[in-house]
């Protein structure tokens, strides 16, 4: 087993490489001068079985390019299979068409990967599940719920605490956590007007006086967990704590976060944040790494990875 890093997010594939005490390959990933993106591996892997760590975060056309050219390169250097290990699936939200004429560009991002030689993929919280059928090969979707969940009863040792879905597409996730933590759940019911914009028009089940909790798969421009936020807190809400997986974080969405009702927002490092977050004392990166880590320790050693949810 060898483990290759794209340039989305070495942090996270060297925190990987440490718990799995195995050095990342070396390798040449550059960009002409044009912005063409060039590949080299440095080492012989010709047998070897390859596990790849690259997320299609920002900018997500060069970091799928990337993954793309990386898997081709591997397959060309007579690697014996090749795992794309894909902390944050982009182009993941368009899954369907909503509206007439559109692409379905989880599809295609799924073909482009199978294509390009992928023998297997590792992604953690698809934001859709039925994305692992787009797949002709084998998906394992990791779910960060259970870290979210060892963090909550270290740091909110409090009994009136409820979980929150979002939205009504988030109620199996919230569900889900809210078992771990015996306690109960309340729904978000927003519209969205437009793409990127959402209206929070109800709040299902009783939230006055409890700790809430809003677990979500994405936030990308932070608009529809503020106004979470904010219809908790009129509906008399004690706090409101925010774990999310996938940290997109994208525009002006940090300082709405620091300007919210948001005590705490927690993400994981999926995608590469530390910059960004660096001084928002309320936005707070869990790492990832000993779950994708043990998940790969697990596919190489061809034993369960679903026991880890256990």
């Amino acid at each position: 087993m060898k483990l290759l890093t794209g340039n989305s997010n070495k942090n996270l594939s060297k925190k990987i490489s440490k718990y799995l005490k195995n050095k990342l390959i070396n390798s040449s990933i550059r960009k002409f001068a044009d912005s063409e993106i060039y590949i080299e591996i440095n080492e012989n892997i010709r047998g070897n079985s390859i596990f790849l760590i690259q997320s299609i975060s920002y900018p997500a056309n060069d970091n799928l390019m990337e993954l793309l050219l990386c898997i081709d390169a591997l397959k060309r250097s007579s690697a014996k299979n090749i795992t794309a290990v894909i902390p944050y699936f982009g182009y993941a939200r368009q899954d369907r068409k909503v509206v007439p004429r559109t692409s379905i560009s989880a599809k295609l991002v799924s073909n482009l990967i199978t294509k390009a030689g992928a023998d297997r993929i590792v992604t953690v919280d698809l934001h859709a599940g039925q994305i692992q059928g787009f797949f002709d090969i084998p998906v394992d979707n990791l779910f960060a719920t259970p870290i979210f969940s060892r963090h909550i009863k270290k740091n909110l040792k409090n009994n009136k605490l409820i979980c929150v879905a979002p939205d009504v597409g988030g109620v199996e996730r919230a569900r889900a956590l809210g078992k771990m933590l015996n306690v109960g759940l309340a729904i978000i019911d927003k519209r969205r007007p437009s793409p990127g914009k959402s209206q929070v028009m109800n709040v299902i089940g009783s939230v006055k006086g409890k700790t809430c909790i809003i677990v979500d798969d994405i936030i990308d421009s932070g608009g529809t967990i503020v106004n979470a936020a904010e219809a908790l807190k009129k509906r008399g809400a004690k706090e409101v704590h925010v774990y999310v997986t996938h940290g997109v974080l994208s525009g002006e969405a940090v300082e709405k976060i620091k300007k919210s009702h948001i005590k705490n927002l927690v993400v994981t490092d999926t995608i590469n944040n530390e910059d960004k977050v660096k001084n928002a004392r309320n936005i707070h990166i869990l790492t990832i790494s000993n779950l994708i880590g043990e998940a790969i320790k697990r596919i190489s050693n061809s034993t369960s990875v679903s026991d880890l949810f256990k």
